[in-house]
C-alpha cells in the first residue's frame, strides 16, 4: 500500500506521532498479520488492525454466526445468522479500505494445514478458545520463530501475551505447561461483552507496538485484566526450565 495523498490523509493522526511517523506506517501497510478466530476477541482485533493500515490480513476460522455469538462478536449482526465468519469478517474489512488484502481460510486449524496457512504471515493473533490450539499455534511459531500475539479471555479475567520467538523468550508451555482438568471458555463459563473489546483491543495495540518497534512492549510479559474491578496488571514471564519446548536455549 503506497503513501498516497488519501492515505496520508486517512492515517494523518497516526504520521504525525513522532513514534510512528511515515516510515512507521510504512511498515504498518506491507505488515501480514494473521488472525486465529474471528469471535469475540477477533471482532475488534480485526477493526482495529484494518483501521490502522495494516495491509495484509488473514482470518482463520470454521465456525458459522449464531446467535449466542451477537453479545460480543461485533461483526456481526442478527442478519448474518448462519453465515460463516470469515466471510462475513472480509466484507467488513473490505467495507473499511477496499485496498486491505484479506485472505479466508474456512477451516479448522491442525497440524496437516498449519504450515500451509501460517507460512506467509509475520505476525499471528491468537485468539481461540480451546488449549490444544493454543498449544499447536504456540509450538509452531516456537519452531519457525514466528511473532505470537495471544488473548485469552473468560468470566471477568483476561490475559495478553506477547512470544517473540526471534529471540530467547519463555512460551505459552512456560505459563500453562499442562492442560487444566476443566476446560475454562465462554461456552462453558460466560463472559462479559466489554471484556472481549477491552481484550481483542489490546491485542491490536500490541501488533501495533510490533510492528513499530516500541521497546516497551509485551515481549516476555503479560497483562492480566480485572474487567469487574477495572485493574490491570503487567507481569513478567518466567522460563520455565523444564518446558517441554525447550523454548529458552533456542
Amino acid at each position: 500500500m503506497k503513501i498516497t495523498k488519501y492515505n496520508l490523509q486517512r492515517f494523518s493522526k497516526q504520521i504525525i506521532l513522532k513514534k510512528i511517523g511515515i516510515s512507521g506506517q510504512k511498515k504498518i501497510f506491507s505488515s501480514k498479520v494473521l488472525v486465529v478466530g474471528a469471535g469475540g476477541l477477533g471482532c475488534p482485533l480485526l477493526l482495529y488492525l484494518a483501521n490502522s493500515g495494516i495491509g495484509n490480513i488473514g482470518i482463520v476460522d470454521d465456525d458459522k454466526i449464531e446467535i449466542t455469538n451477537l453479545n460480543r462478536q461485533i461483526l456481526f449482526t442478527p442478519k448474518d445468522l448462519g453465515n460463516y465468519k470469515v466471510s462475513k469478517a472480509k466484507k467488513v474489512i473490505k467495507n473499511i479500505n477496499k485496498n486491505i488484502k484479506v485472505d479466508v481460510y474456512k477451516k479448522k486449524l491442525n497440524k496437516m494445514n498449519i504450515e500451509k496457512i501460517f507460512k506467509n504471515y509475520e505476525i499471528i493473533c491468537d485468539g481461540t478458545d480451546n488449549y490444544n490450539t493454543r498449544y499447536l499455534i504456540n509450538d509452531y511459531c516456537l519452531e519457525n520463530k514466528k511473532i505470537l500475539i495471544s488473548a485469552a479471555i473468560n468470566k471477568f479475567s483476561g490475559h495478553i501475551f506477547n512470544f517473540n520467538f526471534k529471540k530467547k523468550t519463555p512460551c505459552f508451555r512456560c505459563f500453562m505447561p499442562s492442560i487444566p482438568n476443566e476446560e475454562n471458555n465462554c461456552e462453558t463459563e460466560g463472559v462479559i461483552s466489554t471484556l472481549a473489546g477491552i481484550a481483542g483491543t489490546l491485542q491490536a495495540n500490541e501488533v501495533i507496538n510490533t510492528i513499530i518497534k516500541n521497546t516497551n512492549n509485551l515481549e516476555g510479559k503479560m497483562i492480566i485484566i480485572d474487567s469487574l474491578n477495572t485493574n490491570f496488571r503487567k507481569v513478567t514471564l518466567s522460563k520455565n526450565p523444564n518446558c517441554i519446548k525447550k523454548c529458552t536455549s533456542r
